[in-house]
């Protein structure tokens, strides 16, 4: 199996230097200690913190309606607010993820959100759609700070525990993106769409007050390396592993799915007949998180070795998944077990993917992160701007026909490749 074949070095001790835990949330380096763990605590800091970042570029899903009021934004086009974000996430992935394995991350992970808390304010205050459209831009590049702390939860914690550190913060990082609607639809109805910025503005100084008590001072893998150097070794990584590039297009694939339904969804469900509130249809994230959390125990696959396994499952379910989506307009139950579905297989295949590309280069986490985290925001943007078109145009049964075609092309890539694994490895 590919987890086996091209993770060889976790065996022979991966990381010497990996530091364990104090009850205050300290860490002691031990060049003697092969394998650490991480306190439950400090996980589940890792996966507020992450959930908390990642749902600022997220909370304006369900207010496109109200931003394209305010703003005088065509809904055919109003995807474009995701987009921007997007792009800069992966923009933000490419030229500051990489810092991880540069930079004391004890002192950039906190900096990052203090910045965030300040385009948080711009947005929230913003007088135009230029000022909106610029305050979205710096959140998108800034929310990569949750990267870089899947990236250190996968470094600090022990081989054995790796998948299941990952599946338990990245299930934060899905938490977030789901919870972001119900929350963002919450706060709309109460006191308009400007608090869900302002909110979240001051969440992230609280949370990074307790990131910058909670994280350890860890020795930089990368430090030798010069800026330039380490941008370019992201692209050397894409040319040197495999397995980076099936995963990170798999990545672009099953994000372009999620972002077709969680983009274009508050569109139906915000006109007749249904005309739900922001609340309603911010609730419907909550169906989400049940998919997320089921499927948190996807890194402890990965770790006994059944990752395409995992995989091959919670494809065949996201491309089923369309079929009950597809009557949201007629049943909300039916849409219910879709979104359920969906997002199960969305965060096992992620949490997947991670937990092999982890293996890798255990030099180079934040690195590999960075690398395969592009694609996702490529997915992303893409799936945003693609759902609104087609909507605009063919409604939900053209955004459901684009979901379930580019579901199957995800499994027909997963099922092309695993088999010419298969083949060669003979």
């Amino acid at each position: 199996m590919e987890e086996l074949e091209e993770k060889a070095a976790v065996i022979t001790g991966d990381y010497c230097g990996i530091k364990a835990e104090t009850a205050q949330g300290e860490f002691n380096t031990s060049e003697s200690t092969p394998v650490s763990s991480m306190s439950r605590y400090v996980a589940l800091l890792f996966a507020t913190a992450c959930g908390l970042a990642v749902a600022n570029i997220y909370y304006a899903h369900p207010l496109l309606d109200v931003m394209a009021s305010k703003f005088g934004i065509a809904h055919s086009s109003v995807g474009i607010v995701i987009t921007i974000t997007q792009i800069c996430y992966a923009l933000g992935l490419l030229l500051l993820v990489p810092l991880g394995d540069l930079l004391n991350r004890r002192r950039l992970i906190p900096g990052l959100m203090l910045l965030s808390v300040l385009a948080l304010i711009v947005v929230g205050i913003a007088p135009t759609s230029i000022v909106l459209l610029t305050g979205l831009a710096a959140v998108g590049l800034l929310a990569v700070v949750t990267q870089m702390l899947v990236a250190f939860a996968a470094t600090i914690a022990a081989p054995a525990e790796r998948g299941r550190i990952v599946g338990l913060v990245t299930s934060g990082v899905v938490i977030g993106i789901l919870l972001a609607r119900t929350v963002a639809g919450v706060l709309t109805d109460l006191a308009g769409w400007r608090s869900v910025y302002l909110v979240s503005a001051a969440l992230m100084l609280v949370m990074a007050g307790a990131l910058f008590r909670a994280l350890p001072d860890y020795v930089r893998e990368g430090a030798s390396l010069s800026y330039p150097q380490l941008l370019r070794s992201v692209f050397t990584l894409f040319v040197q592993e495999r397995i980076l590039r099936i995963r990170a297009v798999l990545a672009l694939l099953i994000f372009t799915v999620f972002s077709i339904l969680w983009t274009s969804l508050v569109l139906p469900l915000s006109t007749p007949p249904l005309s739900l509130s922001h609340t309603a249809i911010g609730a419907f994230g909550l169906a989400g998180v049940a998919g997320a959390l089921a499927a948190a125990r996807a890194g402890r696959l990965a770790d006994r070795g059944l990752g395409q396994w995992t995989t091959g499952i919670a494809l065949t379910l996201l491309l089923l998944s369309w079929l009950p989506i597809r009557f949201a307009e007629h049943s909300l139950s039916a849409l219910i077990v879709g979104i359920v579905l969906l997002d199960l297989a969305v965060q096992a295949v992620h949490v997947t993917n991670q937990s092999l590309i982890f293996n890798v280069r255990p030099d180079a986490r934040s690195r590999l992160t960075a690398g395969y985290m592009i694609f996702y925001s490529i997915g992303s943007a893409t799936g945003s701007i693609a759902s609104t078109s087609i909507y605009a145009y063919a409604g939900w049964n053209g955004v459901c026909l684009l979901g379930a075609a580019v579901s199957a092309l995800t499994l027909l890539f997963w099922a092309l490749t695993h088999r010419q694994r298969a083949v060669i490895s003979q």
